[in-house]
């Protein structure tokens, strides 16, 4: 149970609980909804209290959030945690797992890791992850560990950098804006086509080998596979992207990497900046390329 404790100021004295919930908590509509119906729910010094009921200035209005139960099997794989508090939690994935439990993925993906890791910790939680990276893609994911901090912190709040490696050359920097679709809403595969959602991906060259480039991404779209599709389009597909471009021998998987995060704390409101290293292979390709 994740419990929410706040002193009422002059601001909403004698103004209605709901008033007070969705103008300073953020709670949605929905979530109100759902705690309205628990005796502990929503509670005034230490009673319970009606969202139509007033509040008043000195008042210490407490929050009883249920975290929810969690029905993915755990695993006790070691994961690298970036931050951790009660509301949050942030890993760095490892490109060869994946995200959610599929058909083809039971009990070998960062969902199963991240159950066993909060059970050694006697915490039970619904995995609520604020966005994704497909297997074969490293790098930052946040999971929200309540309803609150899910709902507050939505995948459009967290401006995500990538980093990742074409294969062509690239200088300066450009927006790529072409459409992408979903030719076989059997197979997973994307592609460019003007049938397509608008999909801008913005990028920055870092540095060059005259075959390969280390390019900085920033997406102001978030479409499935999008980065691998856009540079694809372009005759430049990442290294290593068995999808959309060939295998290699010195990686496995895509170079693509969510290196940097930034957002705000949906619960403390502090600015919250993190980053992760590149995995070993992608930093070995890299180092090579600065030689």
């Amino acid at each position: 149970m994740r419990k929410l404790s706040y002193i009422i100021g002059d601001k909403y004295d004698r103004q209605q609980l709901k008033s007070f919930l969705k103008n300073e908590v953020g709670l949605s509509s929905r979530l109100v909804k759902s705690l309205k119906n628990s005796e502990i729910g929503f509670l005034r010094n230490g009673e319970h209290i009606r969202t139509v009921d007033f509040i008043f200035a000195g008042d210490t209005v407490e929050i009883n959030i249920d975290e929810g139960r969690n029905d993915i099997e755990p695993t006790f794989n070691e994961i690298d945690v970036v931050f951790e508090d009660e509301d949050i939690i942030v890993v760095n994935k490892s490109p060869f797992v994946a995200m959610h439990p599929t058909h083809n993925h039971q009990g070998d993906t960062l969902a199963n890791d991240v159950a066993g890791y909060l059970l050694n910790k006697n915490k039970i939680c619904t995995f609520r992850s604020i966005g994704r990276l497909d297997k074969g893609t490293s790098g930052l994911c946040v999971v929200a560990l309540n309803t609150l901090s899910a709902s507050l912190l939505s995948k459009e709040k967290i401006k995500k950098t990538y980093y990742a490696v074409a294969e062509g050359v690239f200088v300066g920097s450009g927006v790529i804006d072409k459409p992408i679709y979903r030719p076989d809403p059997m197979k997973t595969l994307r592609s460019v086509g003007e049938s397509g959602d608008r999909a801008v991906t913005h990028w920055k060259a870092i540095c060059c080998d005259g075959e390969r480039t280390l390019l900085e991404i920033n997406l102001e779209t978030g479409r499935t596979h999008q980065i691998r599709v856009h540079f694809a389009h372009l005759g430049a597909p990442l290294t290593g992207d068995r999808l959309y471009g060939k295998e290699r021998d010195d990686i496995t998987h895509q170079a693509l990497h969510c290196g940097r995060m930034e957002f705000v704390h949906p619960i403390t409101k502090q600015p919250t900046t993190l980053s992760a290293e590149m995995p070993d292979d992608m930093k070995k390709i890299v180092k090579n390329m600065q030689k």
